[in-house]
Order: structure tokens, then sequence, then C-alpha cells
């Protein structure tokens, strides 16, 4: 009877061990799959926001182009393909947004950035090409808002 209740005690001492364990398994696994999920959004915001940035100046350095000397055509197309190579690399950035984040607020704020990067090569001077910006910039600062919320 002795050694049925010492082997007993063994397995179910073994057991609760096994089940401690795996339970801070689990927990630190679901620990580091947050933390790895939260820096993937903190790469995807800040790349999205640089991007967009980097886009907003070579889009107004082609509108500056385009007005000052539309005879240059080297330095006119030069600026047109760095407003395009940006412009894809805001894409991809936006794709990977996507990607990590699926929140409605975010996208409209996204929708938001975009309109005033779209509202840059049509206008017409220079105050008002100094309003879209500052108007970008404040879209820009809603969205690092929001962002920054969401990584709280």
């Amino acid at each position: 009877m002795t050694s049925v209740v010492a082997v007993a005690g063994t397995l179910i001492g073994s057991l609760s061990t096994y089940l401690f364990q795996r339970r801070t398994a689990d927990r630190a696994e679901a620990v580091a799959r947050r933390e790895r999920l939260r820096q993937e959004r903190l790469s995807a915001y800040s790349g999205y926001a640089a991007a967009v940035t980097d886009l907003k100046r070579a889009k107004i350095t082609l509108w500056f182009r385009q007005r000052r000397s539309p005879r240059d055509e080297e330095s006119l197309m030069t600026a047109r393909l760095e407003s395009d190579r940006l412009g894809a690399a805001a894409e991809t950035a936006a794709f990977r947004l996507q990607l990590v984040v699926d929140d409605p607020q975010l996208r409209r704020l996204m929708e938001a950035v975009s309109d005033r990067l779209g509202e840059i090569t049509r206008a017409e001077d220079r105050q008002t090409v100094v309003a879209i910006e500052s108007g970008f910039e404040q879209a820009v600062r809603a969205f690092v808002d929001a962002a920054a919320d969401q990584l709280r």
C-alpha cells in the first residue's frame, strides 16, 4: 500500500509539475507573440509615416520644378522618377501596414494622408502648396497619434 501511495504521489506530482510548466510556457509564448506583433506594427506604422513624408517632399519638388523650369527636361524627368519611386515605396508601406493592422480608423486616416498627397499636383500656386503641406502634416500627425494609441 505504501509503495502504491508513493507511486501515485510521484505521478500526481509529475503531472501537476507538467501542467504548471505547460501553462507558464503558454503564457510566455503568448507574451512573445504579442510583443512580436507590437514590434511589427511599430515598424509598419513608422515605415508608412516615413514613406509618405518622403513622397510628399518628392511631389513638392516635382511641383516646383514643373513651374520653375518646365524646359529643363532632365531635371523634370529626374524629379518625376524620384516621385514615382517614392510613390511605389509609400504604396508598399501602406500594403504592409494593412496586413498587420485591420483598423477602420487607421484606414480612414491613411486615406486622408493620401488625399493630401494627391492635392499637391493640383495646386495652383505656392500658397496652396503650403496650405496642402500643412494639412498633410496634420493628417500624418493624426495617423501617428492613432497608431501610438494602438501600441499602448
